[in-house]
């Protein structure tokens, strides 16, 4: 691989794939939103402004052609009341299918499209009577990308790639999301509420991520859903006792204080072994020692409120 582009670049795997990349000596072009982008401290980082609504413009914007894989990380309403807000959920189907388009005007054969395990979570809550929350429209809109992307992608001849990420964690995450979120408040000394925990989980540090997927681009093959997690499962509780324990070991955590009201997986829904079969990919970073990276980094970079 020579040439990589990358949507949403901004974000936190997005960034941190540009940074592989751009290591692997990969040349990278960023689509971001607008100027006012953290990406300009990435040495050999080429960024082009490009809205998502806009992606149908985008052989006239980028001149660079013959790329050999475009990342499509960029998802409006990903956290947040946009989850279920249907008219940005729906502009990021157009947005995505305008994006397989242009990848064929641009010569760009290979895209690969991040999907999550909150799909298979919505598929098994339609399986039953239980009300479907109004967030659930991100995961219906990201399934339904999912299969207009593979369609349009087929129809003109480019190489499909789908990737089911477990839940991502480490350094350069600002997000609410539960490793992040609960590290800080535990180090602000307050009180967290969990589940029970006994639903399973599966989390993956950052860097092995990005090398997952950078990989799969590589290596992966056609029309192939691929999950990427560190494949080995455990009960939430688990998780949420280390991390807890590697914090602060004299914290006091809230487990079975809040109510479970979900669907849990077994993860007999993916392939453990694809990516390493297809890509020689294993998850190498122990959930102890990703836990303590992104302790360091959360401490070092905001110092003086930790």
């Amino acid at each position: 691989m020579k040439k990589a582009i990358v949507t949403g670049a901004n974000g936190f795997v997005g960034r941190t794939l540009c940074e592989h990349l751009l290591q692997k000596g990969i040349s990278v072009v960023a689509l971001v939103r607008d100027n006012h982008t953290d990406l300009k401290d990435l040495d050999g980082l080429k960024f082009v402004c490009c809205d998502m609504l806009d992606y149908k413009d985008l052989p006239e914007i980028l001149n660079d052609r013959n790329a050999d894989v475009l990342y499509h990380m960029a998802w409006m309403g990903s956290a947040g009341n946009l989850r279920g807000d249907y008219k940005v959920q729906l502009d990021n189907v157009k947005s995505s299918c305008a994006l397989v388009e242009a990848c064929s005007k641009m010569n760009c054969n290979r895209i690969v499209f991040p999907a999550s395990i909150m799909e298979y979570e919505l598929e098994k809550v339609f399986q039953t009577e239980k009300e479907v929350g109004i967030n659930s429209l991100y995961s219906c809109a990201k399934l339904s990308a999912d299969y207009m992307i593979r369609v349009l992608a087929g129809a003109h001849n480019i190489d499909y790639i789908r990737t089911v990420i477990s839940n991502i964690y480490g350094p350069g995450e600002y997000s609410p999301r539960l490793i992040n979120s609960t590290i800080r408040k535990i180090l602000k000394k307050e009180y967290c509420k969990f589940s029970s925990g006994e639903q399973l989980y599966d989390f993956i540090y950052i860097d092995d991520a990005v090398e997952a997927l950078i990989r799969l681009a590589e290596n992966g093959v056609c029309n192939k859903t691929y999950y990427v997690g560190s494949g080995k499962p455990r009960p939430l509780k688990e998780f949420i006792l280390e991390l807890g324990s590697i914090v602060d070991s004299e914290v006091q955590l809230g487990i079975g204080e809040l109510p479970f009201d979900g669907v849990s997986l077994n993860y007999d829904e993916f392939d453990m072994n694809a990516v390493e079969n297809d890509t020689g990919f294993i998850s190498r970073t122990s959930f102890t020692t990703g836990i303590k990276n992104t302790l360091e980094w959360i401490r070092n970079k905001e110092s003086g409120i930790y």
